[in-house]
């Protein structure tokens, strides 16, 4: 169990670590925050694409070899974190993390599920959930640490540690050999990774390429309107395609690249809609608040960890304890609370923040976040594994990896370009209404590229024009203002989100843990 818990651990830490080491890497690189951004994304992207091909490569060729053939390979991975020249190298190397994760996903879910069995199996789950947790404090708190006061470079060092250990772990992880009669739907596979990398695309790029008209940095154009939307609705309908394809093969009697059977009634298909959901909630969170407080306040990645640590701590408690309530409430009882729970603090937050984020009454937010999102995290996935047989764990697994990476993507690039597109829209209606700020000065600064920057960048970049000491003035307001109220309003959005989230939560099971469940067939 340590072995699979330091898996968890391994990719939970790399994905955590990346917000946090935003700041570093926009200085040492060079370039906008959303660059950095990218390359959250691409990890997650690649996750999602290549989990279910990943899971059917694990249960042809073993678990155990495929797993440290890709642990060795996540540590080269993190290694060109390290030595990374440029932003292209950054992106590069989650790309190959991603791919690797793309194996290991499900393969920890197939080996709790050969090893493990009723509560002993949730308490194997639950304990995924607490090193994803626990690894989003860690990453936080020592890569904060390690940024402000040595750089982000270090941080990935432990990625590096984490991998060997894994790999040497893995010699006393037993499983059962693979199977050369498993084949690959190659079809099926493109069809889910092209589906997933147009889906993700089209929502990263909606506010660079223009959410309906092209803009200049579109890299091509139909008739004018901007091809992010377009990938997005590309990619939802290779992924319904996906679906009929999956279907239609498995009516013929041929092996599917996962078995829908995992899906096959509204209590699984409800408790995926719910993870997409928290994760997507999880990762907008956890990349707008380092962008605040590292690119918008100046502040260091240590003042980042502090800020996020109750809401990481209070995620690896609950996400551990909440097994403990199997017993005494049902799945959908939890859902519903938890859901909640997110909603409210959203709610709360999207009026009592301010441009400090240690105030109690935002600190409090953070963590009645964190015990909702902990608690759905590995409750959903509880109910997934514990409704299928054990030979389907690993398809199980693809579906996990599948629907979080893809959320994280989606969470991660719609948080990035839903703030920029606000606060662009905000600083202009502002520099038109303020008196403050004449023609002449507009027609000196670029307003079409507007994007989050300190109130120091500002000023070096108006000092570059003709721009009186009341003007400079007026603008690091408006700057200031436009800032805070693109994240309230994001952060108001987002609790529209998860209030609609209630709905899925309705329809998780209704029995506990050792009862008799509802038949497989039921939409209850």
């Amino acid at each position: 169990m340590v072995g699979l818990f330091l898996a968890q651990m391994l990719m939970s830490f790399n994905v955590a670590a990346l917000p946090v080491s935003i700041g570093g890497m926009v200085e040492d690189f060079g370039v906008p925050p959303t660059a950095v951004s990218t390359a959250i994304v691409t990890y997650g992207l690649v996750v999602a694409a290549l989990v279910m091909v990943g899971a059917k490569i694990g249960q042809r060729v073993g678990w155990i070899v495929v797993f440290r053939v890709v642990v060795a390979a996540f540590a080269a991975s993190a290694l060109m974190m390290v030595l990374s020249p440029s932003v292209a190298w950054v992106i590069a190397a989650q790309a190959v993390a991603g791919a690797c994760a793309a194996i290991i996903v499900p393969s920890l879910v197939a080996l709790i599920a050969a090893n493990y069995r009723g509560t002993q199996q949730a308490t194997a789950v639950g304990s995924l959930g607490s090193a994803r947790a626990l690894s989003g404090v860690s990453a936080f708190l020592i890569g904060g640490t390690l940024g402000t006061f040595v750089g982000w470079r270090p941080v990935f060092l432990i990625v590096l540690a984490l991998a060997v250990a894994v790999f040497l772990f893995s010699f006393r992880l037993h499983s059962a050999p693979g199977d050369a009669s498993v084949d690959v739907d190659v079809v099926a596979a493109l069809m889910i990774g092209l589906g997933v990398m147009c889906l993700t695309l089209g929502f990263n790029n909606l506010n660079g390429w223009g959410l309906l008209q092209a803009t200049s940095d579109a890299p091509f154009d139909v008739g004018g309107l901007s091809p992010a939307p377009l990938l997005a609705v590309i990619g939802i309908v290779l992924g319904q395609a996906f679906f009929v394809w999956t279907r239609r093969r498995t009516r013929l009697g041929k092996v599917p690249l996962v078995s829908l059977s995992v899906l096959g009634s509204g209590r699984e298909r409800s408790a995926v809609y719910a993870m997409f959901i928290v994760v997507t909630l999880e990762a907008a969170l956890n990349f707008t608040v380092p962008l605040y407080i590292q690119i918008v306040q100046g502040r260091t990645p240590f003042d980042t960890s502090l800020a996020m640590l109750p809401f990481n701590l209070t995620v690896f408690l609950t996400a551990t304890l909440v097994v403990r309530f199997y017993q005494r409430f049902t799945p959908r009882v939890i859902g519903v609370f938890s859901f909640t729970l997110t909603t409210a603090a959203l709610l709360w937050l999207s009026f009592v923040v301010t441009n400090d984020w240690e105030t109690l009454p935002t600190i409090l937010g953070l963590v009645v976040f964190g015990i909702g999102q902990g608690a759905l995290v590995t409750l959903v996935f509880n109910v997934l594994v514990t409704a299928a047989p054990k030979e389907l764990a690993g398809d199980v697994g693809s579906v996990r990896g599948t629907t979080q990476n893809l959320a994280s993507a989606v969470g991660t690039a719609v948080a990035g370009a839903m703030l920029v597109g606000i606060l662009s829209l905000n600083v202009g209606q502002a520099v038109i209404d303020d008196v403050n700020i004449p023609d002449r000065l507009i027609a000196q600064v670029d307003l079409d590229q507007v994007n989050f920057v300190s109130n120091d960048q500002l000023r070096d970049v108006l000092s570059r024009t003709d721009a009186s000491d009341a003007e400079v003035a007026a603008a690091v307001q408006i700057n200031t203002d436009a800032r805070l109220r693109a994240l309230r309003l994001g952060l108001l959005i987002l609790a529209g989100v998860s209030v609609v989230a209630i709905l899925p939560a309705l329809r998780l099971p209704s029995y506990r843990p050792g009862e008799i469940p509802e038949s497989s067939g039921a939409t209850s």
